[in-house]
């Protein structure tokens, strides 16, 4: 399996950006998919994740409300709506896939994207 992430860049805050993973495997319908973070110099974060099943999602705090996590299992992609974007939102976003229970646990997703950087400027 491989994760493809893409759309980041710079942009404004208040602005909006869309994040798309593209997924390789067969099994992508039966994962559950997950986007994370990681500040310069900071630890890696939960972002969102959303089920296989029921469609059903977690958000942290810090973007509930904002960000939207939403998947087309037609096309193997699973996509980050982000608005109202704040400075402290800039970071390296990752998309990653994992089997079984939902969870913000990035132990627990199996595979992993390379990355895409998003810049919020003030």
């Amino acid at each position: 399996v491989q994760l493809q992430a893409s759309g980041g860049g710079l942009v404004q805050a208040g602005g909006s950006l869309r994040l798309s993973c593209a997924h390789s495997g067969r099994t992508f319908s039966q994962t559950y998919m997950g986007w994370f973070r990681r500040p310069t110099g900071k630890e890696r974060e939960f972002v969102t994740a959303i089920g296989w099943i029921t469609n059903s999602t977690l958000y942290a705090d810090s973007v509930k409300g904002r960000f939207t996590i939403s998947r087309d299992n037609a096309k193997n992609t699973v996509y980050l709506q982000m608005n109202s974007l704040k400075p402290e939102d800039t970071a390296v976003y990752y998309c990653a896939a994992g089997r079984g229970r939902l969870t913000r646990d990035w132990r627990t997703y199996t595979y992993w994207g390379q990355g895409t950087q998003v810049t919020v400027s003030s």
